[in-house]
């Protein structure tokens, strides 16, 4: 089995739930798990979790995404964006200034209503799944931050911009958003994902690439192994007495590590044992004197 993370780019037409199947078809192997759901039409990068490294899902989904989006004012649909069916055309009367304003304006955090086409679900069932029933749910705001919004270029009525955000931000809804506040409305007509974390489109592979690599024997090339992803954090041997404990997953005493060295209260580790195997990462606590699993990749066989 491949453990390990592939930065795919996710192109136009398939879902996130596609780019998965069609790599358990091309790397032989089911346990595979995408971090975040890109829409269809949107493309981009899209990390995806092999073998061990599905542990890593939800740690990966949390990270901060940075997009390339245009934006079309005028336009209302029922989607947010420009698959959707039209509900309103409008003049667009505004000047570049105001344009600029009004997308400033969203910087900084703010309640965000999730769109009705979107997989969130309300009662356990699906917002999408209302939508094409025809009907509409109250949907509660959910506290969204826009670290940065960046104007490429307007030529109204569309506009180009770069918004780096926090986990679980709609861009069609902030298209959305950004085209009320300037009484035009607006949709979203494009979105390329061009960072997630620390994966950058620059730095991604389309399918028929990962296809490629496995049919030369190099896959390993453009994998991420589990523990590069915590590099932040100190690196710690465990000696070999502590094989055992190592093994089960069981908390370390202050001293099983070959390394000198004093812990802040809370720091987290890199395990590993004493042949370089990843074990997982694990808390330092001061009260307990001793290191605490915090994730655990280490599988047996």
């Amino acid at each position: 089995m491949i453990h390990g993370v592939i930065n795919i780019y996710k192109e136009k037409g398939y879902t996130s739930h596609d780019v998965v199947a069609k790599l358990r078809g091309i790397l032989k192997q089911k346990k595979i798990g995408h971090t975040g759901t890109l829409d269809p039409d949107a493309e981009g990068v899209l990390p995806v979790c092999l073998g061990r490294a599905t542990k890593l899902c939800d740690l990966l989904t949390d990270k901060d995404k940075t997009y390339r989006a245009v934006m079309l004012l005028g336009t209302v649909t029922d989607t947010q964006d420009i698959s959707g069916t039209v509900l309103q055309k409008k003049e667009v009367n505004v000047s570049e200034e105001e344009v600029q304003e009004a997308i400033r304006s969203f910087e900084g955090a703010y309640d965000q209503i999730p769109p009705m086409y979107s997989a969130l679900k309300v009662n356990g069932k699906r917002l999408y799944e209302l939508a094409r029933e025809g009907k509409e749910v109250e949907r509660k705001p959910r506290p969204v931050t826009i670290f940065e919004i960046k104007t490429e270029s307007i030529e109204l009525p569309r506009v180009e911009m770069t918004v780096k955000c926090s986990k679980g931000t709609y861009i069609r809804t902030l298209c959305h958003d950004i085209g009320e506040k300037l009484g035009c409305g607006g949709c979203m007509e494009q979105l390329i994902r061009t960072k997630a974390g620390r994966f950058s489109i620059e730095e991604s592979f389309k399918i028929s690439e990962v296809e490629q690599k496995m049919q030369e024997g190099t896959i390993g090339e453009i994998l991420t192994a589990v523990d590069q992803m915590f590099l932040n954090c100190r690196k710690v041997t465990a000696k070999q007495e502590y094989q055992k404990l190592l093994e089960n997953g069981n908390p370390l005493e202050i001293g099983c590590q070959k390394e000198e060295g004093c812990f802040q209260d809370q720091e987290q580790i890199r395990v590993y044992d004493e042949n370089g195997v990843f074990y997982g990462i694990y808390r330092f606590e001061k009260e307990r004197n001793g290191f605490w699993p915090v994730k655990i990749f280490f599988e047996r066989g």
